[in-house]
């Protein structure tokens, strides 16, 4: 098998080929290796918690950091770049290796008490309960 390095195919005239060949190289000049990823995130929230699932697949649970703080959610770590044996040829890279952080503003307060962080499956899960003040209530109206 032969392994082909791809390229963009040229748009409608070859000058806007060679323009996207021209963006791929300074794309290629500037990346920043230690912080060229950032995990995709969901976050969801019902009437009692904020819910938050971040995909870091390959990591381990000591190479990922959660803290709480003054209204801000933080997620770091780090996924470790694999050895490649010597005269190994690497064809094609598109993992992302290095040092990420998330920092997720909260709207309202949280019961710092409460929050649990669960692993499982490449899936990191923040579970971060609403203080008492911050759920919703059901005022009932008085008739006069």
């Amino acid at each position: 098998m032969k392994l082909v390095q791809y390229q963009r195919p040229g748009l409608l005239w070859p000058t806007f080929g060679r323009l996207t060949s021209l963006q791929d190289e300074l794309d290629h000049l500037f990346e920043t290796p230690a912080l060229a990823w950032s995990p995709a995130l969901d976050v969801s929230e019902d009437k009692d918690s904020y819910t938050v699932r971040v995909e870091v697949p390959g990591l381990k649970r000591e190479d990922i950091e959660v803290s709480l703080n003054d209204g801000s959610l933080a997620i770091s770590g780090e996924r470790k770049t694999e050895t490649i044996s010597e005269g190994t040829a690497v064809h094609r890279q598109e993992r992302c290796y290095g040092k990420f952080s998330r920092v997720l503003a909260l709207p309202k307060t949280v019961a710092a008490g409460q929050v649990k962080a669960a692993y499982k499956d490449g899936i990191l899960t923040v579970t971060l309960p609403k203080a008492e003040e911050a759920k919703p209530r059901q005022i009932d109206v008085a008739v006069n």
